[in-house]
């Protein structure tokens, strides 16, 4: 079976002005591959239980990333107890249309994943991306396995969490998922040549400011072999 590519970047927008800022990636990321876009609607980190004012900020971003012709879009939302949104839900997919629409990895935080997995199928999502309710795809492998024969073809089950060139096979074997999501990146050294060491942008847990993630085009090129083999 053909595995289905694509490109996912998140779309976080909390203060005026950062809209286009939006726009500007989407519009380069299209120019540059030839693959599907997905624009995650995320309004800020944390959990997935979200505010008026943050909900509006969804339908916006919504709205922006369809003008600038994203070729599917990625969001989900919980309730309070750890259920899905399924009025958000609703609402933001009828802003949607008529783009696909991936739930991301809220799924992770759900109470029930078979539940979970029955109601997104009937809101309409293309595929759930998840780790299998745990810290890593390879730690909830047994928990994607039970969902892809749950799903049985009627939604697309899409491991992610921790996939590397070392775990992809086992976990695409035993799971019998088609389609995976990692980052495949790599730290890339900054060209800067004078350095502050005394101050960090993000706090003591940040990325150092000297250091860039980068995509790894090795570590792709590799993870394709590997699927490819597979698939």
């Amino acid at each position: 079976m053909k595995m289905k590519k694509m490109e996912m970047f998140q779309s976080s927008r909390l203060k005026d002005g950062e809209e286009k800022d939006i726009e500007s990636l989407l519009q380069v990321v299209k120019e540059s591959v030839r693959i599907p876009v997905y624009v995650m609607i995320r309004p800020r980190a944390g959990d997935f239980l979200y505010s008026d004012w943050e909900v509006e900020v969804m339908k916006r971003d919504i709205e922006q990333m369809k003008i600038h012709r994203a070729d599917g879009l990625v969001f989900g939302a919980l309730t309070e107890d750890g259920r899905i949104d399924t009025e958000l839900c609703m609402e933001l997919l009828a802003a949607s249309r008529p783009l696909p629409v991936t739930f991301h990895r809220a799924f992770d935080m759900v109470h029930d994943p078979a539940v979970a997995l029955e109601a997104l199928i009937s809101l309409g999502f293309e595929r759930i991306l998840t780790s299998g309710c745990d810290c890593s795809a390879l730690e909830g492998l047994p928990v994607i396995k039970r969902l892809v024969e749950q799903a049985k073809d009627r939604i697309v089950i899409m491991p992610g969490g921790g996939i590397t060139e070392r775990n992809l096979q086992r976990i695409l074997e035993a799971s019998g998922s088609q389609e995976f999501h990692c980052s495949a990146r790599s730290s890339k050294d900054s060209t800067m040549k004078f350095r502050n060491s005394n101050v960090n942008m993000g706090g003591s847990l940040s990325i150092p400011e000297y250091a860039v993630k980068v995509a790894d085009v090795t570590k792709v090129r590799t993870l394709n072999a590997i699927a490819k083999n597979i698939l």
